[in-house]
């Protein structure tokens, strides 16, 4: 396992036409080299709080809180009043038993009520890749349905951050391109909603949900390529590309300054890169940051590559089957009256 030191002498370790990379402790960085108020989105997915040990280093998730408080404090005072800060964050389940910690939502709760963020929106990554874990709950026991969404919290200093849906629209579903070619009965339904003609109106695009679909199957990229020819180890939590570029693409503009102060294999600056943002990524970890270089010698072609890289189906669509599929008659056993304590 990789040693995950906090006191290395932060320095300047890569650098772009847009943005800088650096190996050292975050806190260093945003308390010494970043001025205040001046950050524009802090976009990161930092070590979860998990109850096994990771490469890259991690809090158990009791304690997690107070191990973040650093890290919010610093955060606070660099970001812009109008700016964001949206954080990638996992559940992680209780040892031995099939329950669910609750640090995430502590961790949120803390975040608004301690240091006087404020919740825009709540997210959620749905990976349709994820496999059916935690085994033992899902595939063993089968009291459990497999964990397959990470919740993502954005949050400002202000009730009022920037921010324009219009940069992140989805098209239109075959219903709704129904309604815009056969018309639709302005009326009330059952819920009370009142749904006008104003419905009917065509503006090219749907405004999308706070669910976020992308799998995370990254398997021939250029990273890893990259990776396997310098003997590097690559990062083991890599989150894809299209969640960070969703949120600059839609809090931000360009020539902003973006930061993922746990940058890992620095995701987020790959994307800031093409998107023309100023950016810093920051990680603890030397053999992380030498596999991030190889994210930013890639040629046109072969970003194009990574970007439109797909799922196995060949498919930019993702479809969750509705509840009921499956469900015919009641020719099913009994519910074990231990709630799968034992094994069977």
């Amino acid at each position: 396992m990789m040693e995950n030191r906090t006191d290395i002498a932060l320095k300047e370790y890569y650098r772009t036409n847009y943005g800088r990379m650096f190996l050292g402790n975050c806190l260093d960085l945003l308390n010494e080299r970043i001025k205040e108020q001046s950050v524009d989105l802090i976009m990161t997915s930092p070590p979860f709080g998990l109850v096994r040990k990771k490469d890259y280093g991690n809090v158990d998730s009791h304690e997690y809180i107070e191990w973040f408080k650093p890290f919010a404090t610093a955060f606070k005072r660099v970001l812009k009043i109008n700016g964001s800060l949206v954080i990638d964050i996992g559940g992680a389940w209780i040892p031995g038993q099939p329950t669910r910690s609750l640090y995430h939502f502590k961790l949120l709760v803390m975040l608004c009520e301690e240091f006087g963020f404020h919740l825009a929106q709540e997210f959620y990554w749905w990976n349709p890749a994820k496999l059916p874990t935690p085994a033992e709950w899902v595939n063993v026991r089968r009291v459990r349905v497999k964990d397959a969404v990470n919740c993502v919290w954005w949050l400002s200093p202000s009730p009022w951050p920037r921010a324009d849906n219009k940069r992140v629209l989805q098209p239109y579903s075959d219903s709704m391109k129904g309604l815009l070619k056969n018309g639709y009965k302005a009326k009330k339904r059952p819920s009370g909603h009142d749904i006008s003609n104003k419905f009917l109106k065509d503006n090219g695009a749907a405004i999308p949900p706070n669910l976020i679909a992308v799998a995370n199957t990254e398997s021939n990229s250029f990273y890893l390529k990259y990776c396997k020819e310098k003997g590097i180890h690559p990062h083991p939590a890599r989150f894809p590309s299209g969640i960070p570029e969703y949120f600059i693409r839609m809090l931000t503009d360009a020539d902003d300054f973006v930061i993922d102060p746990f940058a890992g294999s620095c995701v987020m600056g790959e994307v800031a890169e093409r998107l023309k943002r100023k950016w810093i990524c920051c990680d603890i970890i030397e053999e992380y940051l030498r596999g991030a270089i190889g994210r930013f010698k890639k040629q046109p072609k072969q970003i194009q590559e990574d970007i439109f890289q797909q799922d196995g189906n060949g498919s930019n669509y993702y479809k969750i089957p509705h509840p009921g599929i499956l469900w015919n008659g009641f020719n099913y056993p009994k519910l074990d009256s231990l709630g799968g304590r034992k094994r069977k």
